[in-house]
């Protein structure tokens, strides 16, 4: 097992849910957390609750970095709206959550490394910044050469997910249109995110 497969599961048996929804989660065996005290079930503090929520989201999108994470909820403050869903939505135009949406590849951390290695295009040009943002109405296309790619079609086969709404994606020719940024009821998560309870930690 990879060390970035390993590290997956751990967070999924960490915060003690299938976060990405896969049937191969280690959670659907055992419903506790790691160690010699995982059984051991406690009720969490207020500040408990916050910070599992934080994690679940952070983990969701390839287990993004406390400093950068903390990034995201400045600029979902400093906009007008609803905080929470602003934080959404700026996590969804980062450009492995939306090659990850597209069904490109299977999973976020693969989306994450598929952008790294510059498969991947914005309106030509090639993008290989996975925190890259993109804006309504940029395309993002794999390169042709990239299409034939093992975890290519595994992630345009994958049953596990389904397309939103808020991109359009054409997997003949292997590109995808960010219509808008979503509201919290449109992103299709596995397990329930609660964006305010993040906002919550961060407020303290």
């Amino acid at each position: 097992m990879s060390k970035r497969l390993a590290s997956k599961y751990k967070i999924d048996r960490r915060l003690g849910v299938n976060l990405w929804g896969r049937p191969k989660s280690p959670i659907n065996k055992r419903e506790y957390a790691p160690g010699q005290h995982g059984q051991r079930r406690r009720k969490p503090s207020d500040f408990g609750t916050q910070l599992m929520a934080k994690q679940k989201l952070k983990g969701y999108y390839g287990n993004i970095g406390e400093k950068q994470f903390r990034r995201y909820f400045a600029e979902a403050s400093r906009r007008k709206g609803d905080t929470g869903e602003n934080l959404v939505g700026l996590l969804e135009r980062r450009l492995d959550a939306v090659v990850y949406r597209s069904k490109f590849v299977p999973t976020v951390f693969a989306a994450r490394q598929f952008v790294n290695h510059g498969h991947v295009t914005v309106n030509g040009k090639k993008v290989n910044i996975s925190s890259y943002m993109v804006k309504d109405g940029d395309v993002v296309q794999v390169k042709a050469k990239s299409r034939e790619l093992p975890l290519v079609l595994e992630g345009v086969e994958s049953v596990e997910r389904d397309l939103p709404d808020y991109i359009e994606v054409d997997h003949k020719d292997m590109k995808a249109t960010f219509v808008r940024a979503p509201k919290l009821a449109d992103v299709p998560y596995p397990v329930q995110m609660e964006p305010n309870l993040v906002i919550e930690f961060y407020s303290r």
